[in-house]
């Protein structure tokens, strides 16, 4: 009889742990285990016949562009190349992260993620980008691109690490949630904070070091996940229009209204410069640029320092342009907007060495 309802867990064998990154087209190959677990259900939940827990509130998706979680669970926003961690509609920690190739997108849609593996093994799926569909890559393999760590949320689809860094904040994988083995590492030990899951940092590092046993940890609760596709999101005062990643043709002023209105503010309230600011930023990010008209020549009596001036202002404004269109986001700062929007991240783990820590995190509920 186990102690902790928290803690579950499981040795599984190399057969059992062959869940891959595949795309979306493809089946998860992760196998139940022959013998279910126990689990204890947790305070106000009912057990279920097969004696999972069960509760009569099932989580879903969240309504709305913007929504801000109420409860524990995992936002991914897809075009910002972030990861978000909330308890109990506190978000604890932030994360930087990879996103699949345009050729292989991560989904969106809601899942949930039950438990936490370290040392998984991979299969090589049988897709046009396998080198050798079918092949077993072992737990701790140097060929193994899971990394140390994954944590399966449905279908092909994993949170995972083994990514370089320079694969954080860009394309970086065949459909998943892509990490350095760094952030997994501090992923896993988030979560498992998140969940009220007995996972210490001595019991990680246990199961690390032996690099080639596959161990499981359980959570008595699955955690929802919700795998956004927001290019437009109002954040704690601040617009954000993000580059359209999938080419989804989301950064419209139809949905810049949806997600004002989502936030209590209607289009019509911002002063025409910031619609004008708002609506240029939303074309350029996209690419749709307005044909500039011909310059005005130069009127006769122009002085040779207007003339300059002039000149030097096309120049300032040509290079402006430029910079947006070369960023990934842009961010406009309204005061109208003051105190509403989604959070902004906390204490940022960005993939580096040094994390980028942010205010002490704030209820949101």
């Amino acid at each position: 009889m186990m102690k902790s309802p928290t803690k579950i867990v499981l040795v599984i064998g190399l057969a059992l742990m062959l869940s891959a990154c595949t795309g979306n087209n493809a089946q998860s190959q992760q196998a139940t285990p022959n013998t279910a677990p126990s689990v204890t259900p947790s305070p106000g939940q009912a057990a279920s016949t097969d004696g999972a827990p069960k509760t009569d509130d099932e989580p879903k998706m969240l309504v709305g562009p913007n929504a801000v979680p109420t409860d524990t669970r995992i936002v991914v926003n897809i075009p910002a190349f972030r990861m978000d961690v909330f308890r109990d509609g506190t978000l604890l920690k932030s994360f930087k992260i990879g996103i699949g190739y345009q050729e292989y997108p991560l989904p969106t849609g809601f899942r949930k993620a039950e438990m936490i593996i370290f040392n998984p093994t991979w299969r090589q799926p049988d897709e046009p980008w396998a080198s050798h569909p079918g092949l077993i890559v072992a737990a701790g393999d140097k060929g193994n691109p899971l990394g140390p760590i994954k944590v399966p949320i449905g279908g092909a689809n994993l949170i995972h690490g083994g990514k370089v860094l320079a694969k954080i904040g860009t394309f970086a994988s065949h459909g998943c949630v892509g990490l350095t083995n760094d952030e997994v590492k501090d992923f896993a030990k988030v979560l498992a904070e998140a969940t009220n899951t007995e996972l210490s940092d001595s019991t990680i590092t246990a199961y690390l070091k032996k690099r080639t046993r596959t161990q499981v940890v359980k959570f008595a609760k699955a955690v929802p996940v919700e795998l956004r596709y927001e290019t437009i999101v109002v954040e704690e005062g601040k617009l954000h229009v993000y580059r359209d990643v999938y080419n989804k043709k989301t950064n419209t002023e139809a949905n810049l209204r949806a997600v004002l209105e989502a936030n209590k503010m209607k289009f019509d309230e911002l002063s025409e410069s910031e619609r004008s600011q708002a609506l240029e930023a939303l074309d350029v990010i996209s690419g749709r640029f307005k044909k500039q008209s011909t310059p005005k020549p130069a009127a006769a009596n122009q002085s040779a320092a207007e003339k300059t001036a002039a000149a030097a202002a096309r120049r300032a404004e040509a290079e402006r342009l430029k910079k947006l269109r070369n960023q990934k986001e842009v961010v406009m700062e309204f005061g109208v907007l003051a105190g509403k929007g989604y959070p902004s991240a906390v204490n940022l783990n960005t993939g580096a060495s040094v994390i980028a820590s942010a205010a002490t995190p704030k209820r949101t509920n």
